[in-house]
């Protein structure tokens, strides 16, 4: 009996999603950069701009026009986050394999074939990308490396793994990553939960030619409750770990006031009350507040509160003679 693997009959190898936010001034050279490129089975560039606030819209239906390799433009109504955006453009992908990376040019364009092959020859479903050095700013790599501790904790994933935005899937992960509608979307968790079939390997990392990062704090902290909350229950444990251990102080702090009474000494007083009863509110409040937030994102998506909403398509146009 033969046996067809997921995605060997896609019309295109390899397709590169974009998502597009103040890339103005770098995803015209990343665009030539990457049509330059000749990988087995062809290639297709899906750039999707996510409510940029600059003209990143006008550069890209201006790409759209000229592209010399198939090129798809996708424009959000409004900014709803970068795994957003990428779960747009993995909708309209069309390649065997699929590759997803920043505008910025910190992962050099020459990089995508590398990684292409080794996904495509190892028969690999996702092959993350690793940095000997990364030419992020300081807080930026204390954040990566925070978020990549957090999902070890809260994830089934390898140790040690490097979770990074330039990344290559196979159609099957694709086909399953985009079957998730909810409004917050975490592709890696996604990833995760599909295959076991993975793999990284070190590509060069330069540093950003235009501009500054678009990840903020709050970015990367909305980052880490998407990862926390969605895909992990590990919070809610903690909460109720917090919550005996809370109890049990209490316990230890009233059998040790009654002791102190019935040995005549004077109980403790206002101050050592008021510490065990800040501290057992604090912890409630934490509690509730790590409740609140799966109780807020279940309504969210109960009430149906879009993942993306896509303005306008322009398709890529036959590059045949």
């Amino acid at each position: 009996m033969t046996t067809i693997s997921a995605g060997a009959m896609q019309p295109v190898g390899l397709s590169i999603v974009v998502p597009v936010y103040r890339g103005a001034a770098t995803v015209g050279t990343l665009v030539a950069e990457l049509s330059r490129l000749r990988p087995e089975g062809g290639i297709e560039i899906v750039l999707v701009n996510d409510g940029s606030p600059d003209n990143s819209g006008d550069v890209c239906r201006e790409l759209a026009r000229t592209a010399t390799v198939p090129l798809t433009f996708i424009e959000h109504a409004r900014n709803f986050g970068e795994h957003n955006a990428v779960m747009t453009g993995l909708r309209h992908a069309r390649g065997a394999y699929v590759i997803t990376m920043d505008d910025d040019l910190q992962n050099p364009p020459e990089e995508v074939l590398k990684l292409y092959d080794h996904a495509r020859l190892g028969g690999f479903d996702v092959v993350y990308t690793r940095y000997a050095v990364k030419e992020h700013e300081g807080w930026r790599n204390i954040g990566s490396r925070f978020a990549n501790w957090v999902a070890d904790q809260l994830m089934d994933k390898p140790r040690g793994l490097y979770l990074s935005s330039f990344r290559c899937m196979s159609a099957l992960a694709v086909r399953e990553v985009v079957k998730y509608r909810g409004p917050y979307p975490y592709i890696d968790g996604l990833l995760m939960q599909i295959t076991q079939r993975l793999d990284s390997i070190e590509v060069k990392h330069f540093a950003r030619v235009e501009g500054r990062s678009n990840y903020t704090m709050r970015r990367l902290v909305r980052l880490w409750l998407n990862l926390a909350t969605n895909f992990s229950v590990l919070p809610l444990r903690l909460a109720i770990f917090a919550g005996v251990g809370m109890g049990i102080l209490g316990l230890v702090a009233a059998l040790w006031t009654i002791v102190e009474a019935m040995l005549g000494e004077t109980p403790s007083g206002w101050a050592s009350l008021m510490t065990v009863t800040l501290l057992i509110a604090g912890v409630q409040f934490l509690v509730l507040g790590v409740m609140g937030e799966y109780v807020g994102r279940a309504f969210m998506s109960a009430n149906g509160k879009p993942q993306g909403v896509v303005r306008e398509i322009i398709p890529a146009r036959d590059q045949t003679p």
